[in-house]
């Protein structure tokens, strides 16, 4: 399993990831791939008030419950946007890495954390432009940096927090081609990362980091990847795992 990236790694990575989904919105109105029913305007209109609810979430640093939502200021989109990282940065920066804050995964192992958030937040920017680049036609792999993190940061946070596993029990290995692997038990436990108990995977998905991020987040399809062993499961992890 790949290790974290330092804080100011994330920061850095929100920053860049925030400004690649910035670069390629030349056409608001074209349809985005990847969020059926979406228009790029669509797109950074949502990621411009996630990153402005995830700052008010830090600033509040209230484990307990989440802050109001916050109203996206009047003016030009992609100004308002820039603001609204700038706001997220500038809120994580103040706080650093260990405050406690709430979160919308409660049931996963991943802590409660500005830096919890931090990480997901890397991960919501490069998606977002990986979806962007996409409606332009010129979609590029996520940066090895964030994307070798992406894989266990899914299966903590996002595949962590659905709680039992509605299918038979099953081992399943994730292997990056750059190197880290990682091994997640679902069960009616839900889904475990890193098991203590040994054993052999049943299913193992093969690929470059970013196209296994991408194929857990729906963006592209499981051909993409290899599967090696019970292909079922790996499909029904697909359909069970449903993260915007």
């Amino acid at each position: 399993m790949a290790s974290i990236p330092p804080f100011p790694e994330l920061l850095s990575l929100i920053e860049s990831r925030s400004a690649a989904l910035r670069e390629a919105a030349g056409d608001l109105t074209a349809p985005v791939p990847g969020c059926p029913g979406w228009s790029v305007r669509d797109l950074i209109t949502h990621l411009s008030r996630v990153q402005r609810f995830w700052s008010a979430v830090v600033r509040a640093g209230d484990p307990a419950a989440p802050p109001p939502v916050p109203v996206l200021p009047p003016g030009e989109l992609l100004d308002a946007y820039e603001e609204s990282t700038r706001t997220l940065l500038d809120a994580l920066t103040a706080a650093g890495p260990d405050v406690p804050c709430w979160s919308w995964w409660p049931e996963s192992a991943a802590p409660h954390t500005s830096g919890a958030i931090a990480r997901h937040q890397v991960q919501e920017a490069a998606v977002h432009a990986f979806d962007a680049q996409e409606a332009i036609g010129r979609p590029e792999p996520l940066p090895a940096a964030v994307a070798v993190d992406g894989v266990g940061e899914f299966l903590q946070v996002a595949m962590g927090s659905l709680g039992a596993w509605p299918h038979r029990p099953a081992r399943v290995e994730f292997q990056a081609l750059e190197g880290p692997s990682w091994t997640v038990d679902l069960s009616p436990s839900g889904a475990t990362l890193d098991p203590a108990a040994s054993g052999e995977p049943v299913t193992r998905v093969q690929g470059r980091a970013s196209d296994l991020v991408l194929a857990l987040y729906r963006r592209i399809p499981l051909a993409d990847v290899r599967i090696d062993g019970d292909r079922e499961v790996a499909e029904q992890i697909r359909e069970w795992c449903i993260v915007d």
